[in-house]
């Protein structure tokens, strides 16, 4: 156990992850069984240099800076406070259905489509030709959006401030990027990601009124895929909420004794504020969208070390791809 004698440098965030780097140094599973189990190895070492960030008693911002070692653990603070934030008000679980992690600016994600009659699994007659399903490379490149804030405060204006509450501000960044890159995944659900797969629009029966026959067409329009989680606007949450269907006595109880609803069809009922007006995207979560992410949460080590703060940007760098194309569909009101 040597938590308390690594020597701490900012080469340790090279590779862009600290508490890897630590955990090689100081592997987690020698503390099983002792005070310090459950800790990984960057927690271990804000007990080392007996740093609080959370609680009653967290303790102030200057404590990061009080040795030259322990400084060196103030950028990974600031990124597990952003994670927090992302984590929060992150939406993304509840839709994509395989996040891919790469180290490089480009990425060309696979698609196999086929067509109705390809997808039925026919009797093969002895000797005859089974048929193929084809898995082949996209045309276009995923397109990757860097998003992130940039943190601009001088050491003097937050020296003195807990960092319990300095940790509340950085949520709110990671809150930010959650909500860039839902956004940035419901355009590819509704627009495609580039490679001719906008996803089928079908308009209700009706202009500008939901009907719980618009809603049970478009989940049987799904078939072979399982219409499981709708994406909607606010205007169109109100209306489904509105539904005869979803306000009887149970339905009412539930939601007013919990806040969860009887949602159409079983599916998971997501509001979502870009969503435009109008519009209720219907999936199926398990094959419809893909992440794409070009690393973790990134900061300015260099400047939140040796410069106090002053200004850092804080960023993660990510993009979307569809799966299957006729996973995700629209339904306009």
């Amino acid at each position: 156990m040597n938590y308390d004698n690594i020597k701490l440098e900012k080469g340790l965030y090279c590779n862009g992850a600290l508490t890897q780097a630590l955990e090689k140094e100081d592997p987690s599973a020698q503390y099983e069984g002792t005070a310090l189990e459950g800790l990984d190895a960057y927690e271990r070492q804000l007990k080392r240099f007996d740093i609080r960030v959370s609680g009653a008693g967290s303790d102030t911002v200057e404590k990061f800076f009080k040795t030259g070692d322990s400084a060196v653990l103030f950028p990974e603070y600031v990124a597990r406070a952003v994670r927090q934030g992302m984590e929060q008000a992150d939406i993304l679980p509840g839709i994509v259905a395989s996040t891919t992690v790469i180290d490089s600016a480009d990425y060309r994600t696979i698609t196999s489509d086929p067509d109705e009659d390809k997808k039925e699994l026919r009797p093969v007659a002895e000797g005859a030709f089974i048929p193929e399903t084809r898995v082949s490379v996209k045309s276009n490149l995923v397109s990757l959006n860097k998003r992130g804030r940039m943190l601009v405060a001088s050491y003097e204006a937050v020296r003195r401030q807990r960092l319990d509450l300095f940790t509340v501000t950085l949520r709110q960044i990671g809150a930010y990027i959650a909500r860039s890159q839902l956004k940035d995944a419901v355009d590819v659900l509704v627009n495609g990601d580039g490679n001719n797969n906008a996803a089928a629009v079908t308009n209700a029966a009706t202009a500008g009124t939901l009907a719980y026959t618009d809603l049970t067409a478009f989940w049987n329009s799904f078939d072979p895929y399982e219409l499981n989680t709708l994406l909607v606007s606010p205007d169109i949450m109100q209306k489904v909420l509105e539904m005869t269907e979803f306000r009887d006595a149970a339905a009412g109880l539930n939601f007013h004794a919990t806040g969860k609803m009887i949602t159409p069809m079983g599916a998971s009922l997501i509001k979502a504020g870009c969503v435009s007006n109008g519009t209720l995207i219907g999936l199926d979560r398990s094959c419809a969208l893909e992440m794409v992410k070009c690393g973790d949460i990134t900061t300015e080590y260099d400047k939140l070390i040796d410069r106090q703060l002053e200004r850092a940007a804080i960023t993660c760098t990510a993009g979307f791809a569809k799966i299957f194309d006729g996973a995700a569909k629209v339904l306009s009101v």
